[in-house]
């Protein structure tokens, strides 16, 4: 019988709210209850994944197991976090999906060349949005086996 798989933590880095709003409620639309939680751009992305700042406290901003990026943020933009994530030994593993209005071939070129995990459109439509989230939940939260430093918070 196989362990049943921890819940994992969702941080969403995107400075749009009505994005953040419409990713909540297709997630809950799809039935996935993972804890869903909010950057508005890299710079608070960082620190929230650093535990600097407003994040210090470990059980007020508990590691996530998934990282959904937007590309185009304020102050820092998704492609400077990500390459950030992506060469910090304590961050590279969380698996990071660029979730973006952008379809320019560069930016895919580029985020994968930064070690991004996936590279998803955002759908136009909120059954698209729903669909997406439904697709992402069953594979980052259940076929994949994630490392367990990223499942949970290193002791």
């Amino acid at each position: 019988m196989e362990k049943p798989k921890e819940s994992v933590v969702i941080l969403m880095a995107d400075d749009d709210e009505d994005d953040c709003l419409m990713a909540r409620e297709a997630l809950e639309e799809a039935r996935i209850c993972n804890e869903l939680r909010f950057v508005k751009d890299g710079e608070e992305l960082m620190d929230y994944l650093r535990r600097e700042g407003r994040y210090a406290d470990p059980s007020s901003s508990p590691r996530p197991g998934l990282i959904l990026l937007d590309l185009n943020m304020p102050r820092k933009d998704g492609r400077e976090a990500l390459k950030e994530i992506k060469t910090d030994p304590d961050l590279r593993r969380i698996p990071v999906v660029v979730l973006t209005t952008s379809k320019a071939e560069e930016d895919i070129l580029k985020t994968y060349d930064l070690g991004v995990n996936s590279f998803i459109t955002k759908p136009v439509t909120f059954e698209g949005l729903v669909q997406v989230m439904k697709t992402l939940a069953e594979y980052w939260l259940e076929i994949v086996s994630i490392p367990q430093d990223v499942q949970g918070d290193i002791p």
